[in-house]
């Protein structure tokens, strides 16, 4: 089994877990966290499942040219492509297995019924965690 972790940058992080027996990521847990409280949950994941291969797959908004919208909207890119940074340092300084993936090699935006159809997740979501779980949904670890 491997551990697939999805991260969707933002004030309000995406978090996804998924678990891969060899055919692709099977949705865990779907949720939006601080920042910090996904760091713990890493951290938490990790110790729980010790000689488990633990990989993140955080959405790279630095990656991303295409914007639209004011300058409040702006701000926001801005903070998104922050946290990405974040997000790689503390997996460099935590020797946390990560890829950084670009947004146009994600599904995002799905609304929530055709998220639960594609996914089979019943649980409550927002946009946020469903970017995230799409990170991980039916990704195989390789």
């Amino acid at each position: 089994m491997k551990i697939l972790i999805g991260i969707d940058t933002g004030v309000k992080t995406g978090f996804a877990v998924a678990f891969d027996h060899g055919l692709g990521g099977e949705l865990q847990q779907v949720c939006s966290l601080t920042i910090t409280k996904a760091m713990d949950q890493v951290k938490e994941l990790i110790a729980e499942h010790q000689g488990i291969n633990v990989r993140l797959y955080i959405e790279d908004a630095r990656l991303r040219t295409w914007f639209t919208g004011g300058r409040e909207k702006a701000q926001g890119v801005g903070s998104v492509k922050r946290d990405a940074s974040i997000w790689e340092t503390w997996c460099k300084e935590n020797a946390v297995d990560c890829l950084m993936i670009h947004p146009k090699a994600n599904a995002t935006k799905l609304k929530a019924d055709v998220f639960k159809r594609a996914t089979g997740w019943v649980g409550k979501t927002n946009e946020h965690s469903r970017d995230a779980a799409m990170l991980v949904h039916k990704r195989i670890y390789k």
